[in-house]
């Protein structure tokens, strides 16, 4: 197709086939229409290997299939980002994130190769020996660089269950103080937050293990189950410490059926006992299937009234953060993750030359600060990331000018290998695809 396209005179921007719809992300994308669509129907997995402890994957591949697929085989992937439906190119090109991201850093740490259909045509396998630049240049360029047909991505054995432990922290200060701590622990496998107030919040961290205490079992995943968060929340009301056993891949997924707690504001009935042993095997309808069914009044209404971020900051900025997200919008829960952020080449490292501890916030929902107007307060929030040199997610909906993008991100190698690679006149530049002042 790429080959056919440049026979052609290589009059437009090449894109992805995918429809906007089928995409996690809440943002549809006005250049599938005008781009010409490269169809990429790779969704297989391709090999495990477990001498190299490898799993070569297809770009199209999901969360879902990929745990579903290796876990009979006691074999996991270090970061399983969160929802069914995220896909390995999606991970890569976008980013992703899990609360075992303290010890092996984003979902792009954990792949050691990638192979891409280039501008001309032509296919390469690049890694930290071989094309390297091209290896570490992939992550976050959101299909600007190539098309991603294949990924080799770290293995780590599986284990039954993870062992957690809830504990409720008051106090802003005490909840950065304890999160930082915990995070920084490697015997951790999972470290995770959920701010529900400016002063209340739950820290849980993990083990993975192969034992458990039959009475402690919790399988979360269970489609009559409350919520997740809503659990959580428990031991919040009861200002009590716990600890559960829950299955391996319930707890990978455990966010999954209440979409976080998106899921509260689409059926705000949800998590009644009632609706969940009669309908909650319905539910999560696919974030594909909203998307596909809402109307463009709803889709504004929705762009204007509701936020869904994700800021990856520093983890000395953490209090300041939860402050500033607190004043600029209000919304809670918060999600908590943290994660190791290596000093690589390309878009997205830390300002010294060490790896350094990050964390990302996650805001999903209503904002209810007073006078919220989408565009002022998310440029807010996003002149505040960058001033402690954190990062925005590219999924989300980005204010930003291409300057202040490119304040944001290290687009010195980017740029180079767009260059080099003559991408200028396949690709858009990432900031035109995802950032809405380039779209309007």
């Amino acid at each position: 197709q790429v080959r056919e396209w440049k026979n052609e005179g290589s009059k437009r921007y090449m894109c992805t086939g995918r429809p906007g719809w089928l995409t996690v992300s809440l943002r549809v994308g006005k250049y599938k229409k005008i781009h010409k669509n490269i169809m990429i129907n790779l969704m297989d997995v391709l090999e495990v290997d477990s001498e190299r402890q490898v799993v070569r994957v297809e770009p199209l591949v999901t969360m879902g299939q990929l745990t579903a697929h290796l876990n009979p085989m006691g074999w996991t992937i270090p970061v399983v980002p969160e929802l069914d439906d995220l896909t390995v190119g999606g991970l890569i090109m976008g980013t992703g994130i899990e609360s075992s991201s303290h010890i092996y850093g984003l979902f792009q740490h954990t792949c050691v190769a990638y192979e891409l259909v280039l501008a001309d045509g032509s296919l390469v396998r690049c890694s930290p020996t071989e094309n390297s630049d091209l290896f570490y240049a992939v992550p976050w360029s959101c299909g600007t660089l190539g098309f991603l047909v294949a990924a080799e991505i770290k293995m780590i054995p599986a284990k039954k269950y993870v062992k957690i432990h809830y504990e409720p922290v008051r106090g802003l200060q005490k909840i950065c103080q304890k999160f930082t701590e915990e995070s920084k622990k490697k015997e951790n496998s999972f470290v995770e937050g959920l701010v529900y107030s400016l002063e209340e919040a739950v820290i849980m961290t993990g083990v993975l293990t192969d034992e458990a205490e039959q009475s402690k079992i919790n399988r979360i995943g269970n489609y009559y189950k409350p919520w997740f968060f809503k659990h959580v929340e428990k031991y919040l009301k009861a200002d009590r410490t716990g600890i559960e056993y829950i299955p391996a891949r319930h707890y990978y997924h455990r966010h999954t059926r209440s979409i976080f707690w998106e899921l509260q504001d689409i059926i705000p009935f949800g998590n009644n006992p009632i609706f969940r042993y009669l309908f909650g095997w319905m539910v999560p309808p696919k974030i594909s299937l909203l998307k596909l069914t809402q109307g463009e009044a709803i889709r504004k209404l929705y762009e204007q009234h509701h936020v869904v971020q994700d800021m990856l900051v520093p983890m000395k900025s953490l209090e300041k953060s939860i402050q500033t997200f607190h004043v600029d919008l209000n919304v809670y829960p918060l999600w908590l993750c943290p994660f190791i952020l290596p000093n690589n080449p390309g878009m997205v490292h830390p300002k010294g030359d060490e790896a350094e501890l990050y964390v990302d916030i996650g805001a999903y929902g209503e904002p209810k600060r007073k006078q919220f107007e989408a565009r002022a307060s998310m440029r807010q929030m996003e002149k505040f990331v960058r001033s402690v040199h954190g990062f925005q997610m590219l999924y989300a909906d980005c204010y930003m000018t291409r300057e202040e993008f490119w304040d944001m991100f290290d687009g010195s190698l980017y740029h180079k290998l767009r260059e080099q690679m003559n991408c200028k006149d396949a690709f858009p530049e990432v900031y035109d695809k995802i950032c809405k002042a380039a779209r309007h």
